[in-house]
C-alpha cells in the first residue's frame, strides 16, 4: 500500500473513491452532450438550491466539495461497518459490491426523489444500470479492497 494508504486509510479512500468517481460523472456528462462544470452545478443544487445552477465557477467548486463531502459520508460509514463487522472484509469483491447497490439505493431511492423528485425505480433501466455502475465499481470495491489489504498488511 501506499504510504498515504497505510498513514490514513479514510483519507485514502476518501480520495480514490471520490476522484474515480468525479471523473466517472464527468466523462459521461461530456458523452451525453453536456460539460463537466454543469455536471457539478448540478450537484450544488442539492444543498444550495436551484440558483446554485447560475453560479459559474463558484457553482461548480461547489458541486465539487458537495460531492467530497458526501464520498466522505459514504467511506466513513463503510470504515466505521467494517471495523465492527469484520466478515464484511471477506469476500471483499461480494461486500463491495452489496456496499455499492445499497449507495445507489441510499441515493436513487431516497436522496435524489426528495430533494428533487426524481423518479425510482427510473424509467429506463439502461439509465438505472449507468447510475449503479460507479457505485459499485468506483467506491463499493475499492472501499472493500482496501479494507481486505489494510488487514492483510498488519
Amino acid at each position: 500500500m501506499t504510504p498515504l494508504a497505510r498513514r490514513s486509510p479514510f483519507l485514502f479512500a476518501w480520495a480514490l473513491c471520490g476522484t474515480l468517481d468525479i471523473l466517472y460523472a464527468a466523462v459521461w456528462s461530456v458523452l451525453a452532450g453536456s460539460d463537466p462544470g454543469r455536471m457539478l452545478r448540478g450537484v450544488a443544487k442539492g444543498p444550495f438550491g436551484d440558483g446554485a445552477a447560475d453560479w459559474g465557477a463558484a457553482g461548480a467548486l461547489a458541486g465539487l466539495a458537495t460531492h467530497y463531502a458526501i464520498m466522505a459520508a459514504m467511506v466513513g460509514v463503510w470504515f466505521a461497518a467494517a471495523a465492527r463487522i469484520p466478515a464484511l472484509r471477506r469476500p471483499w469483491w461480494l461486500s463491495g459490491t452489496l456496499y455499492g447497490v445499497i449507495l445507489y439505493l441510499v441515493m436513487n431511492a431516497i436522496v435524489l426523489p426528495l430533494r428533487f423528485g426524481a423518479p425510482f425505480p427510473p424509467a429506463d433501466l439502461a439509465k438505472g444500470a449507468i447510475a449503479l455502475f460507479p457505485h459499485i465499481a468506483f467506491i463499493g470495491l475499492p472501499l472493500a479492497w482496501l479494507s481486505m489489504r489494510q488487514e492483510n498488511d498488519r
